[in-house]
C-alpha cells in the first residue's frame, strides 16, 4: 500500500521506515523542512539504533520520502497515519492541537476524493479523542457538501526508545480499534509482516489500553523502588529479593489477580500489607504505593455502598459472603463489611453462600461466625429461590454457579448491583454498572 505518516518524531519516523522496508511504499509528512530534509538524504531526525543504515537504504531505493506538503501526501495514500505528539499542557491534560490540525489537513485534502481513505491514529490519547478526529476530518472534508468515504481506526504503538525498530518488529501485540471489518483488514494488511498477534477492540477500548500499559510499567517501576528501600533498611537483598519474586510466573508475574472485580481480602493480604508498613514506619522508610493500597481498597467498599443505597430500597439481597469463591472464610472479607455497612444503613440483608452455609453448620469458620459476627449468621439463605423473593436490589459479589442462577431468575422490577463487573454472563439478565464505573 502507499501510506502517509503524520509526524515525523520518534514513533512517526520508526513507523515509516519499517513499513517501508516491510514493502509498503510511505511518504512522511512533518511541518519540519529540517525533518523533512534529512528523511530525503536517508539521515535520521532522531537517535535510535540501526535507524539511520535503515533510513539511507530506504531513500536510496525510493521507498521511503518526505514532505511537508499533507495534501499531496493524503491524495497519493490509501492509509494515513497520524503520529504527532500530544504533549501535557498542565495538570495531565493533553495538547491534542497538533492531532486536531493534522486531522483538519486530512480532511481538507480529501474533498471530492472518490476512493476510500483509511485513517489510523497512532498518537497516544485519552478514550473519546478519536470521535473528536473523526469530527474534524469529516468537518473539513465535507466542505463542499460531499462526504468522502473516510475510514478511522486506533492503533497504539509499543515502541520504546533504544528498542524501537525491535519492538515495532515484535510488539506484545498489534492493536487495532475498530468497528469496521473493512478497516481491520486494512491494517491486519499494513501490518502482515510484525510478529504479533493481532488484537481487534472498540476503539475506546484501543486508547486506554495504551494508558493501562504505560501506568503500570510505573506503578512497577515504583513498587520495585519501594520493597528495595524497605530491604535496605531491614538488611536484606533488594536484587536477589526482586530476582527471586521474578521467578514466580504464576501469580507474580502473570495474569493473576488483574481481573476487574471487588476488593481484596482474607488471612493474608490485609495482614502482610499492613505488617510492612508497621516495619516501614519503625524504620523510617517512606512507602507511599504501599501506603495507598489499603485505602483504595476501602474505597471500593465505600463505592459499592453507594451503589446499593442509591436505589433507595431497603430489601437487598447479597451473593457470595466470603472474601473470593470456592471458600467459607470470612476473615477480613470485603463482603462482610458491606454487608455490616448496609445493616448499619436500615437495610434487611439475605445472604446466599453455599460454602458459608455449610462452615456454619460444621466447617472451620464456624466459632468464627458465632464469635465474631452471629447476627450476620442469622441471615444466611439456602436457597435462590429465596434471596430473589427477598430482594428488591441484588448485589452479586461473587462469580459462582448460585449467582448466575440469581441472575437467570431475578424479576424485572429488581436491580443489579455486580461487584464483578461484568465477570458473568447471564444471558437475558440486564446489569448495572456500579456507580463509579465509566458509563
Amino acid at each position: 500500500m502507499t501510506v502517509s505518516v503524520f509526524g515525523l518524531g520518534y514513533v512517526g519516523c520508526v513507523t515509516a521506515a519499517c513499513l517501508a522496508r516491510d514493502g509498503h511504499h510511505v511518504i512522511g509528512v512533518d511541518v519540519s523542512t529540517d525533518k523533512v530534509a534529512m528523511i530525503n538524504e536517508g539521515r535520521s531526525p532522531i537517535i535510535e539504533p540501526d535507524l539511520e543504515p535503515l533510513l539511507r537504504r530506504l531513500a536510496r531505493e525510493g521507498r521511503l520520502r518526505a514532505t511537508t506538503d499533507a495534501h499531496a501526501a493524503v491524495q497519493d495514500s490509501e492509509v494515513s497515519l497520524i503520529c504527532v505528539g500530544t504533549p501535557d499542557v498542565g495538570h495531565g491534560q493533553p495538547d491534542l492541537e497538533a492531532l486536531l490540525r493534522v486531522a483538519t489537513a486530512i480532511g481538507q485534502a480529501c474533498i471530492g476524493r472518490t476512493a476510500p481513505l483509511t485513517v489510523v491514529v497512532r498518537s497516544t490519547v485519552l478514550p473519546g479523542t478519536n470521535d473528536l478526529v473523526r469530527e474534524r476530518l469529516m468537518s473539513a472534508a465535507t466542505a463542499n457538501g460531499h462526504a468522502p468515504d473516510i475510514r478511522l481506526a486506533s492503533n497504539p504503538e509499543f515502541m520504546r526508545e533504544g528498542s524501537s525498530i525491535r519492538d515495532f518488529d515484535h510488539p506484545p501485540f498489534v492493536l487495532i480499534g475498530s468497528d469496521d471489518a473493512n478497516t481491520v483488514a486494512v491494517l491486519r494488511s499494513l501490518y502482515a509482516s510484525v510478529n504479533a498477534t493481532v488484537v481487534e477492540t472498540a476503539i475506546r477500548t484501543a486508547e486506554m489500553i495504551k494508558y493501562v500499559c504505560n501506568c503500570f510499567h510505573a506503578l512497577k517501576v515504583c513498587f520495585g523502588n519501594e520493597i528495595a528501600d524497605l530491604c535496605d533498611a531491614l538488611g536484606a537483598d533488594a536484587q536477589e529479593v526482586m530476582r527471586v519474586f521474578r521467578l514466580d510466573r504464576k501469580l507474580n508475574i502473570s495474569e493473576a489477580y488483574l481481573t476487574p472485580g471487588f476488593a481484596f481480602g482474607g488471612s493474608c493480604l490485609p495482614k502482610d500489607l499492613r505488617a510492612l508498613l508497621c516495619v516501614g514506619r519503625i524504620n523510617a522508610v517512606e512507602v507511599p504505593i504501599l501506603t495507598s493500597i489499603l485505602p483504595s481498597n476501602e474505597g471500593q467498599i465505600r463505592r459499592a455502598v453507594e451503589s446499593v443505597l442509591q436505589h433507595r430500597k431497603k430489601r437487598i439481597g447479597v451473593v457470595g459472603l466470603a472474601f473470593k469463591p470456592d471458600t467459607d472464610d470470612l476473615r477480613e472479607s470485603p463482603m462482610v463489611t458491606l454487608v455490616e455497612t448496609l445493616i448499619g444503613k436500615g437495610c434487611d440483608i439475605r445472604i446466599l453462600d453455599p460454602s458459608v452455609v455449610m462452615a456454619r453448620l460444621h466447617g472451620a469458620n464456624k466459632q468464627y461466625i458465632e464469635t465474631e459476627i452471629p447476627h450476620i449468621s442469622s441471615l444466611l439463605c439456602d436457597s435462590v429461590a429465596g434471596l430473589v423473593e427477598h430482594a428488591e436490589v441484588i448485589v452479586i459479589g461473587a462469580t459462582c454457579v448460585e449467582a448466575t442462577e440469581v441472575l437467570a431468575a431475578r424479576r424485572a422490577d429488581q436491580a443489579i448491583v455486580d461487584l464483578t463487573r461484568g465477570a458473568l454472563a447471564a444471558p437475558g439478565a440486564i446489569r448495572e454498572a456500579p456507580v463509579w464505573a465509566a458509563s
